[in-house]
């Protein structure tokens, strides 16, 4: 082959290697920047405590009640301006209710939730598709926005952003065809005074092959509960998109030799994907020498520099270029494997998790909630 011949074909190669990366990488930025210059009929509409139906000119309408029993924080204030002046920006949600904070019809998509509300397990979030029975996410308040342990930690990713001083965002897309609804719920003894929130979506049409947004929590020791299950008893066609661990190390040394698997499709003893090790599937390596917060990674406690236990970790990892795609069924584990005396050692430790993914509906229901008390994060300062 003459010398110009191979270099017209290799320009050509690498031509072609380009461009089908940069249509990859244009696949993956959904609703971001490549397609903000391009206008067609979708409308946004946003839901808050002062426009509860998201309705078109609707916003800010609420009128000052000097009566109400229980005001949220700035009730008080209410009756100082008037009508359209800051009258209802937040709810309160007493012990042991649940208010609906999102109730619309479709179709349409979630592109963005920002919330503040206390950082308590007590609080629970849930989402229901198209009028279904049982909820597609079921998920701690601050465990969902990946705020581990009540411990407030800054996150800077591309689908969840937690900012000082607790104010909590996501940009999972969540499509939905006929109805949305989202409800949250204090079970704590006492009165939530502050919940604050927004909920911006688009009215557009679904396409045919769009999945629905699903995401479970799940806790477990390590002394009987080894591997440790992230997910498991999915049945369908989907996407896993997410992980998020709160981890409570009970023994010194280092935690995270554990391998992650991924069985799927009518896998039974051994995985299609087996990982490395904790640290690698969080995309670091030689252990999490420091806190890090990335597009698709992190982990945003430090660790105790005293040698003191537990050690509390805050581990994300966002599949968004890479989603682990599965035609029939997904489970997922961690292994609880520490390193000391030269050689691998199981650990006893203290997990809860958040597993985000996409699927086809109807879903399997969830494994019952654990209740309140068995929610309950370790402290900094227990034994």
């Amino acid at each position: 082959m003459k010398t110009s011949t191979f270099k017209t074909i290799f320009s050509l190669i690498i031509l072609f290697a380009l461009f089908a990366g940069c249509q990859t990488n244009q696949a993956y930025l959904q609703g971001g920047l490549k397609d903000l210059p391009y206008l067609d009929n979708t409308q946004t509409r946003s839901i808050s405590a002062e426009n509860i139906t998201g309705a078109k000119g609707m916003g800010g309408m609420a009128i000052p009640d000097p009566t109400e029993k229980k005001p949220a924080a700035s009730g008080r204030a209410a009756d100082i301006l008037g009508q359209g002046w800051k009258v209802k920006p937040f709810l309160r949600v007493n012990a042991g209710e649940t208010t609906t904070i999102m109730d619309v019809d479709g179709p349409g998509t979630i592109e963005h939730i920002w919330m503040v509300e206390g950082l308590s397990r007590a609080n629970i979030i849930r989402i229901y598709w198209d009028g279904e029975a049982t909820p597609s996410v079921e998920v701690p308040a601050p465990d969902f926005f990946a705020v581990g342990h009540e411990k407030f930690a800054r996150v800077n990713s591309q689908v969840v952003v937690v900012n000082p001083q607790n104010a909590l965002n996501c940009y999972w897309p969540m499509p939905f065809r006929k109805h949305c609804k989202i409800t949250f719920t204090n079970e704590a003894a006492s009165d939530l005074d502050l919940l604050a929130f927004q909920i911006t979506y688009s009215i557009k049409k679904v396409a045919k092959n769009a999945g629905y947004f699903h995401a479970q929590w799940r806790r477990a020791t390590t002394g009987t509960d080894n591997p440790y299950v992230i997910l498991d008893g999915v049945k369908g066609k989907g996407r896993y998109v997410g992980t998020f661990l709160s981890w409570t190390q009970r023994s010194k040394g280092w935690f995270g030799e554990g391998e992650v698997k991924f069985f799927m499709d009518g896998d039974t003893k051994f995985p299609t994907i087996c990982g490395t090790g904790t640290e690698d599937y969080f995309l670091g390596s030689y252990g999490f020498q420091e806190v890090y917060s990335t597009a698709y990674s992190g982990t945003t406690l430090a660790a105790s520099d005293n040698g003191k236990l537990p050690n509390l970790w805050s581990l994300y990892r966002w599949h968004l270029p890479d989603p682990i795609c599965f035609e029939k069924d997904i489970k997922l584990t961690i292994q609880a494997l520490g390193w000391g005396g030269g050689k691998y050692k199981k650990l006893d430790d203290d997990i809860s998790s958040v597993a985000y993914w996409y699927q086809t509906e109807p879903h399997q229901p969830f494994p019952k909630l654990l209740p309140l008390e068995q929610r309950k994060p370790v402290k900094k300062d227990q034994k």
